[in-house]
């Protein structure tokens, strides 16, 4: 058995998960905070017999898509922080990761 815990956007969560469901999946969501953008996104917990993980990895990555974002760009200076041209980064799409389970109890 595998648990899989799933990163993704707060705008592709609900699509995730829907999709999971519609697969028989057991989905737990969580919502989280994101370091670098301190933005709010979604963990997805997932508890998968070995023989499903392919296809759990495979709808988790076809319903989160990558997408751009302008964020802004602070310069700090000894007379403090200005802000200039916003920046262009990559948002969205999954962060995946698989771990063995030992042992799993439903009490």
């Amino acid at each position: 058995m595998k648990l899989v815990m799933a990163i993704v956007s707060n705008e592709d969560a609900s699509k995730v998960i829907k999709t999971l469901i519609r697969d028989n999946f057991f989905v737990t969501k969580l919502a989280t905070t994101g370091g670098f953008l301190m933005s709010g996104n979604t963990t997805i917990i997932v508890g998968v017999q070995d023989e499903q993980l392919d296809k759990c990895i495979q709808l988790i990555s076809e319903t989160s898509r990558r997408r751009t974002k302008l964020v802004p760009n602070a310069i700090s200076s000894e007379f403090g922080i200005f802000s200039s041209t916003p920046v262009e980064v990559q948002v969205g799409g999954a962060t995946i990761f698989v771990l063995d389970v030992n042992q799993f109890i439903k009490a």
